[in-house]
């Protein structure tokens, strides 16, 4: 049973900068297609970014492109996403998924495994 759980959510300020981590158990990351996904209160979840097991990544949400990072170190079995210039709509509870598969997909549906998330909140 995979296990995943995120780190480093928490309350800043608007343009400030926030890194979230997310660990999988068993050092399995290197064999899963990864992804961070976004919940805001009463909206729907949305893909931020996934990256590939090699590091491609794709940025699912144009409003983070430029602002948002993401990376991953298999040998710790860490993912990371690192935003910057956050903004008071970056706002939402932040998970991280896994899919055991080899290609991307910004969607929800395709990641069959989720961590519990972190929140993080902008204030202006």
């Amino acid at each position: 049973q995979v296990h995943l759980v995120e780190y480093g959510g928490g309350s800043v300020q608007a343009g400030g900068s926030v890194r979230l981590s997310c660990t999988l158990s068993d050092n399995q990351l290197k064999n899963m297609y990864m992804g961070w996904f976004r919940q805001a209160s009463a909206k729907q979840r949305e893909a931020v970014a996934v990256i590939s097991q090699g590091g491609a990544s794709t940025y699912c949400a144009d409003s983070v492109k430029g602002r948002f990072t993401i990376s991953r170190d298999n040998a710790k079995s860490t993912l990371y996403l690192e935003m910057n210039s956050l903004k008071v709509e970056d706002t939402a509870m932040y998970f991280c998924a896994a899919r055991p598969a080899w290609f991307s997909s910004c969607e929800v549906a395709d990641y069959n495994k989720w961590g519990q998330g972190t929140q993080v909140t902008v204030f202006s």
